[in-house]
C-alpha cells in the first residue's frame, strides 16, 4: 500500500464529504414515516429519559458518532476533538478505517494519542471486509487492543471499492471471514454498510452470524460512490459513479428488512441505524421502526470542523429534539418508543 497515496485519499474523502452533491439527500425514507402525535401524553417533559446502554457502557442517549476519518494528518486532530466531546457527552464513537495500521507499524501511535486525550471514551475499531479477508486474525485483534476498543466494526463497501481507482473490490470469502472473527473476538462485532444499506437477500446471508450489532447505514446520507467519482474526474470511474449515484437500499427500507429478518430469533444482533439521519426527529423515527441505536456522521463532522463549542451545541439540539419526539408520542423513554405502535408509513 502506498502510504502517501493512502493519506491523500483519506484527505480527499474528508474534503468531499462536506460537498452537498455527495449526499443522497431525500432518499433515506424518513419522510415516509409518520409518528403519531399524543395530545395527552400523561408525562412531564422533565421526566423524559434518553438513557441507554451500549453493552456495559452507560450512555447519555442512543446516539453515537459514526465512523468517519483516520489515517491522515488532518484526521488525527479532528478525531481528538470528536473524542473529547464524545467522552464528555457520553456518546460512543466509531473510528475511521484502521487499515493503515496493518501496513505501517507506527500508525498505532495515533490511537495511543487519541486514547490519552479521551481516556474514558467508548471507541469502536473499524476495518473493511476486504482487509479482514486477507488479514490474520491476530493482527485484527491487535487493532482492537491498541485502541482499547469496546467493539469492532467491519464495514461493507462494494460500491465504493469498485468505483475507487485504488480500490480492493475483493469480497470472495467474506462470510467465512466474518464467521471466524465472530468466534474468536472478545468484543462485539458490528457489521456496517457505508451508505448503500442492506437488502433482504444480504440480511439472509448474515442471519446466523454471531454479530453484536448490524448498522444498516442506508442510502440517504453521504454516498461513497459519488465521493470516489468526485476524486476521479475525467475517468471511467467518474462516469460510472454518475450512473450509480442513487444506488442502494434506503435506511428505512434496510431497517424494516433487518427487523423482519430476525423477527423470530431469540438471540439476534442489535439493529443500528445510520445513513441520512440529520436531526432528532429522524433519530426518533429510526428508533420507533426498530433501531436500538442511531448514528450520525456528516452533521457531526460539519459541527466539529467549527470547533468544540459548535459540536456541543449540535449535540444539545439532537438530544432536545429526540426528547421532544418522545414527549409528543407519549413515550417516557427509548423502550416505550420501541415497544408500542407509535408510527405508520405514509
Amino acid at each position: 500500500m502506498n502510504l502517501d497515496g493512502f493519506e491523500a485519499r483519506k484527505a480527499d474523502h474528508l474534503r468531499l464529504s462536506m460537498d452537498p452533491s455527495m449526499q443522497a439527500a431525500g432518499h433515506s425514507g424518513f419522510d415516509l414515516i409518520h409518528l403519531f402525535h399524543d395530545a395527552l401524553p400523561e408525562l412531564d417533559f422533565k421526566d423524559i429519559s434518553l438513557h441507554t446502554k451500549f453493552w456495559w457502557f452507560e450512555a447519555a442517549s442512543p446516539c453515537f458518532i459514526s465512523s468517519m476519518t483516520a489515517g491522515h494528518q488532518g484526521g488525527e486532530a479532528l478525531n481528538i476533538r470528536l473524542a473529547k466531546v464524545a467522552s464528555e457527552r457520553r456518546w460512543p464513537m466509531g473510528l475511521g478505517s484502521q487499515r493503515r495500521e496493518l501496513q505501517d507499524p507506527k500508525a498505532h501511535e495515533e490511537w495511543k494519542r487519541l486514547r490519552a486525550a479521551a481516556p474514558n471514551a467508548l471507541f469502536f475499531s473499524n476495518l473493511g471486509l476486504s482487509q479482514l479477508i486477507e488479514t490474520p486474525l491476530e493482527k485484527v485483534k491487535a487493532l482492537i487492543e491498541n485502541l482499547g476498543s469496546a467493539a469492532i466494526i467491519i464495514h461493507l463497501n462494494p460500491l465504493q471499492e469498485v468505483l475507487q481507482p485504488e480500490g480492493t473490490p475483493s469480497f470472495l470469502g467474506g462470510i467465512k471471514a466474518l464467521e471466524k472473527l465472530c468466534k474468536i473476538s472478545k468484543v462485539p462485532v458490528i457489521l456496517k454498510e457505508t451508505g448503500s444499506g442492506f437488502s433482504p437477500a444480504t440480511l439472509l446471508k448474515i442471519r446466523k452470524l454471531k454479530l453484536g450489532a448490524v448498522d444498516v447505514s442506508g442510502l440517504g446520507g453521504t454516498h461513497w460512490g459519488r465521493i470516489e467519482g468526485g476524486r476521479a474526474n475525467g475517468t471511467i470511474f467518474h462516469a460510472a459513479s454518475q450512473t450509480f449515484d442513487h444506488w442502494g437500499e434506503s435506511t428505512v427500507a434496510s431497517l424494516l428488512a433487518a427487523k423482519s429478518n430476525w423477527r423470530r430469533q431469540k438471540k439476534r444482533p442489535e439493529l443500528w441505524a445510520s445513513g441520512g439521519i440529520r436531526n432528532g426527529l429522524d433519530a426518533a423515527k429510526a428508533i420507533a421502526i426498530g433501531a436500538n441505536k442511531v448514528g450520525f456522521a456528516k452533521p457531526v463532522l460539519e459541527a466539529a470542523l467549527s470547533g468544540e463549542a459548535t459540536l456541543h451545541a449540535w449535540m444539545d439540539r439532537i438530544e432536545f429534539e429526540l426528547k421532544i419526539a418522545l414527549f409528543c408520542t407519549g413515550s417516557k423513554d427509548i423502550a416505550a418508543l420501541q415497544k408500542e405502535t407509535k408510527w405508520q408509513k405514509i
